[in-house]
């Protein structure tokens, strides 16, 4: 079967702020990416051809924060804790610390606020 999710998209208001706390908490570098008029997008690291999910960050027209809705998990393997603690410093909050999912060899989950004002969550099988 085919994955559910094939494409996410985090809301910004501050593209650099946001695109710094993302490659601080994720350890990673961020791609420009070509987004058409008005709009700025990087890309998270992914290969499509691989069947890896890709997702960006994106500033423009209709790319409005939010705590409510849809919540993006990211890949924080091997350990979300090393990820949970580089949101205070990189700006963001922390509103559920790291938690056991309650089902055998489900890892963890945490969930936190960007610098832009999202609920994200992190997600580890560790």
């Amino acid at each position: 079967m085919a994955p559910a999710i094939t494409w996410f998209q985090i809301p910004a208001t501050d593209m650099a702020r946001a695109k710094t706390f993302y490659e601080t908490i994720c350890d990673c570098k961020l791609e420009a990416m070509d987004a058409g008029p008005g709009m700025e997008m990087w890309g998270f690291p992914a290969d499509w051809r691989q069947g890896e999910i890709g997702g960006a960050v994106v500033c423009g027209e209709g790319a409005v924060p939010s705590a409510t809705g849809t919540a993006v998990f990211l890949n924080a393997n091997p350990d979300l804790q090393v990820a949970l603690d580089k949101v205070e410093a990189a700006g963001g909050r922390i509103l559920m610390p790291k938690t056991a999912i309650g089902m055998e060899g489900a890892g963890h989950f945490a969930m936190i606020a960007d610098t832009e004002g999202n609920t994200v969550g992190l997600h580890s099988q560790s």
